[in-house]
């Protein structure tokens, strides 16, 4: 019997997925949709592809960010990332700082509490997933902290555009507020993407400009905790969203836009893909303290940043 059940949940979860998946790929599926429909489809049927690994899902994200740089002008995202510059780093430090004092405070494990602190602070799971091995972080302390912070991520990209609207900010406003507030890439860009193209722009150049911070932050982290021998991982695909902005303006041709607009919908799938992974289970998993270390910091961050851009 049990056989028989499991097998009639399986299709309907891949029946929704794929009609989901399609929406992806038309204007009438927004960012902030597609992960919540990844999140009905995970609690209600259960996850339709169970044995996809998350790499696949990171690659989707990376592809559809170096897609979006054919649509930027490199000369103006080389000035959004030097007027952004000491935001970015301030706020950096600032999130570092406190995390680590708020852990402390709440008697949250030094290595748990620095691994949200720095997934807050820089670019979610990515930076999480780059600075464990250095920390040397178990297993269940970095599943943990990517709980707080995917969990976290979703609530803001939904949540961040209405905010926007509510205050009436601009989209430059808007583009940087999100770039320095929200943790992962692909809720910045989906978030930004749901407000506006021009806040897209913003957003997806100042989160690449702060993802870079991985490298020195990772160092940093050698030395804190006196890890040796480790290697550092380098977002490399950064690299090649900037040679795509660089193509773009010196030698543009006549189908980028169609590869921007292709670009945009598979970020729309990824979320989808994303929202499959928000489960119950991880969700209980992640506990009461590390959910407060991360709650905390995010409203730290998003109502700090908020102030200093409408008020700079």
């Amino acid at each position: 019997m049990q056989k028989s059940s499991a097998l009639s949940v399986l299709p309907w979860s891949r029946i929704f997925f794929f009609i989901f998946a399609i929406l992806c790929f038309t204007p009438y599926f927004s960012s902030p949709l597609a992960l919540l429909g990844g999140v009905l489809i995970a609690n209600i049927w259960g996850h339709p592809f169970p044995g996809l690994k998350s790499k696949w899902v990171s690659n989707m994200l990376k592809i559809s960010i170096v897609g979006l740089g054919l649509g930027m002008n490199f000369n103006e995202a080389l000035a959004t990332t030097q007027s952004g510059f000491w935001l970015i780093a301030g706020s950096i430090l600032f999130t570092l700082v406190a995390g680590l004092s708020l852990a402390r405070w709440i008697g949250l494990d030094r290595t748990q509490g620095f691994l949200i602190s720095v997934g807050t602070a820089i670019c979610g799971g990515s930076a999480i997933a780059a600075v464990s091995p250095v920390v040397k972080a178990t297993d269940q302390q970095m599943s943990i902290s990517l709980g707080v912070v995917f969990l976290l991520n979703a609530i803001a990209l939904l949540i961040f555009p209405s905010i926007g609207w509510y205050l009436g900010i601009s989209q430059i406003e808007f583009g940087t507020w999100s770039a320095i507030a929200i943790h992962d890439t692909s809720s910045v860009v989906g978030a930004a993407n749901t407000y506006g193209l021009e806040a897209l722009n913003i957003a997806t150049t100042l989160k690449l400009s702060r993802a870079l911070w991985i490298i020195p932050v990772s160092l940093i982290s050698m030395f804190l905790f006196r890890a040796k021998g480790q290697k550092i991982k380098i977002p490399f695909f950064i690299f090649a969203f900037i040679g795509a902005t660089l193509l773009s303006t010196y030698f543009p041709f006549s189908f980028s836009e169609q590869l921007v607009g292709l670009s945009r919908s598979i970020l729309v799938l990824t979320l989808l893909f994303i929202g499959l992974n928000l489960s119950k289970e991880k969700i209980k998993s992640a506990g009461l303290k590390p959910l407060l270390l991360g709650g905390l910091l995010w409203v730290l961050v998003s109502v700090g940043s908020l102030l200093v851009i409408l008020l700079g």
